[in-house]
């Protein structure tokens, strides 16, 4: 199966909104075992150095950036701008070349 490229980030955008409500549980609870004891404070201040706990705050928050950045499109295609076929694919790469160089920005900043 042979998707065009406005496909693929569309699908994708709905993905990472899902991931988004995943991970927000996530990222919640923890804010939730911090503020429960002094106990459970330390036990997630010395996870948030862990490899895995950095993992999944950058897999949040690429999933915010890219979601953000597609929503940006959807917004300024609904004002009626990149509507023709090849409006939607130059948006599409847009989209994937911002969110990348974003993604690959806060990756740097975390580790």
């Amino acid at each position: 199966m042979n998707m065009p490229l406005p496909s693929i980030t569309s699908i994708t955008h709905r993905l990472t909104g899902i991931f988004l409500v995943a991970g927000a549980a996530v990222l919640l609870w923890l804010l939730d075992e911090s503020l429960a004891s002094e106990e459970g404070f330390n036990a997630v201040t010395s996870l948030a150095d862990s490899f895995l706990c950095k993992l999944i705050v950058w897999g949040v928050l690429a999933a915010l950036i890219y979601h953000s950045v597609a929503g940006v499109k959807h917004l300024i295609m609904d004002l009626g701008y990149g509507e023709t076929l090849e409006g939607g694919i130059t948006a599409a790469k847009i989209v994937i070349g911002v969110s990348g160089v974003l993604i690959v920005l806060v990756g740097a900043l975390i580790w």
